[in-house]
């Protein structure tokens, strides 16, 4: 059973910063692409950034050049680092795994978190 349990949301100004974590209960961590998600009220769950198990990277549109994606198999942890954070990023953030791969769809990934709410006031 693979567990996901992240960590670091909070409420923050327009244009400061945040950094997530996500700890991943899994004796192969190496095996598994991550994902980052986020869902506002009222709103669909969104693709923010993902990473495969070698260290490629994608992120939405919406974040690029904002927001970084980073592992650390030592510590079976993926962070997001989010910077110049606007009051549209608020959502509650949700980090995924997956087995084998990654992906910009959540419906690739197989295991979730419970999530963590990052608020961004103006």
């Amino acid at each position: 059973q693979v567990q996901l349990v992240e960590s670091g949301g909070g409420l923050v100004q327009a244009g400061e910063t945040l950094r997530l974590s996500c700890a991943v209960s899994v004796l192969t961590f190496s095996n598994y692409g991550m994902g980052w998600f986020r869902q506002a009220p009222g709103k669909e769950r969104e693709f923010v950034a993902a990473i495969t198990r070698g260290g490629n990277t994608n992120y939405g549109d919406s974040v690029k050049g904002r927001f970084t994606i980073s592992r650390d198999s030592a510590k079976n942890t993926v962070y997001l680092q989010m910077n110049s954070l606007k009051p549209e990023d608020t959502a509650v953030y949700y980090c995924a795994a997956r087995k084998w791969g990654s992906g910009s769809s959540a419906t690739m990934y197989e295991y979730w978190g419970q999530g963590t709410q990052v608020t961004v006031s103006s």
